[in-house]
């Protein structure tokens, strides 16, 4: 039996009591992280998070040992990666690595790392004058070609796949244009949580893009409650307001009375007139129409038509008033010529009288001629002046 120093019992030791103390276990990659770094990393986490570095062999045993009480950390294992460290804490998985992801700062590649991510070169410009940079970019399986006396890549092209080692060339070509793919600080891989482990691709999330989503997951919630009806206290406002909708749409269909929407009913029935009164062509007379309408106004309208007739009739007689005034100016002449002239004027003169004249008038006036003729007498100047 090989021997074991008292000095590994003790970190193995360690490394249980940590694991049954805190609820949040994590691995952590610390290669190619400088020592400054570190140190300024772990004063800025002091209080929140304990960190150990040790042997993976002793991490390995005391995974196994404490298997018994933490149900499911040995799965942690195939997660220690590079130059391994264990992470303790009782802070969120997520709030954890999204503060060690803010920590890490971008630095260029070197060869033999890791990648930690796929390491892409976009399509665009380049500085370099062409010449050699152009097979370069060829041997890597980049397309290139010369823009305005510079070489110019003409589509993006993944040149390291997340977890492939980088190589010499790909590193001093990434160095040249200035890209910097590595993050110096806490490189978490997996972290433990009530028997489940939670990987660097569920840990990193987009903030915006998990709002987004939570927001269109909550509308179509909302949109299936109010579809099938289901009340909660989020939709039960709606799904009233989308009742009282559908009803009285439902009662106005089917021309049911009630008060609420008597209005629109009303309206449906003069639409439902009108649309008939075109369509046959229907004449409505204007008096029917009127009353029909407004049947307390209009009634004194009709009543005062009969009554303006008489105006009329007045404005009328009046030109008659005015050629009796006239006469005198057609009598002064009889009185130079002859007698008989005037009975020729006096005839136009009559006309007018006999035009305003009774029937009965008409009558007493033919009897007293007869009378005089019967006698045989003539009519006198003041007869004449009389009858007209």
């Amino acid at each position: 039996m090989a021997h074991v120093s008292e000095e590994k019992k003790k970190v193995v030791k360690q490394v249980v009591d940590l694991i049954n103390q805190y609820p949040i276990i994590g691995a952590i990659d610390m290669e190619s992280l400088p020592a400054p770094q570190l140190q300024a990393m772990k004063s800025q986490l002091r209080g929140k998070v304990e960190i150990l570095m040790t042997k993976r062999r002793l991490m390995k045993i005391a995974f196994e040992q404490a298997k018994e009480t933490k149900k499911g950390i040995e799965e942690l294992i195939p997660k220690l990666e590079g130059m391994p460290a264990l992470l303790f804490t009782k802070e969120n998985p997520f709030s954890l690595f999204k503060t060690l992801k803010k920590s890490k700062s971008a630095a260029p590649a070197k060869a033999g790392q890791i990648a930690p991510k796929d390491i892409e070169i976009k399509a665009g410009p380049t500085p370099f004058a062409p010449g050699p940079v152009i097979g370069e970019l060829g041997a890597l399986g980049i397309k290139s070609g010369v823009e305005d006396g510079k070489v110019a890549i003409k589509e993006d092209k993944i040149v390291v796949k997340e977890g492939e080692t980088i190589t010499a060339d790909q590193a001093g070509l990434l160095t040249r244009l200035g890209i910097e793919p590595m993050e110096i600080g806490l490189n978490v891989t997996a972290i433990y949580e009530d028997g489940t482990i939670y990987t660097r691709s569920v840990l990193d999330i987009d903030e915006d893009k998990f709002m987004s989503d939570l927001n269109t997951a909550i509308a179509w919630g909302n949109n299936l409650a109010i579809d099938i009806a289901y009340p909660t206290k989020d939709t039960i406002n709606i799904l009233l307001g989308k009742a009282f909708i559908e009803s009285k749409a439902i009662g106005i269909e089917a021309n049911i009375i009630d008060e609420g929407i008597v209005d629109e009913l009303l309206g449906k029935a003069e639409r439902s007139m009108l649309s008939l009164k075109g369509t046959a062509n229907i004449e409505v007379p204007k008096k029917a129409e009127e009353k029909k309408e407004e049947p307390a106004k209009e009634e004194p309208k009709v009543e005062k038509k009969p009554a303006e007739t008489p105006k009329k009739e007045k404005k009328v007689e009046e030109p008659a008033k005015e050629e009796v005034k006239v006469e005198p100016k057609a009598e002064e002449k009889p009185a130079e010529t002859p007698k008989e002239e005037p009975k020729v004027e006096e005839k136009p003169a009559e006309a007018p009288k006999k035009e305003t004249k009774t029937t009965d008038d008409k009558v007493a006036e033919m009897v007293n001629k007869t009378k005089k003729n019967a006698e045989g007498s003539e009519p006198s100047a003041q007869d004449l002046i009389n009858e007209s």
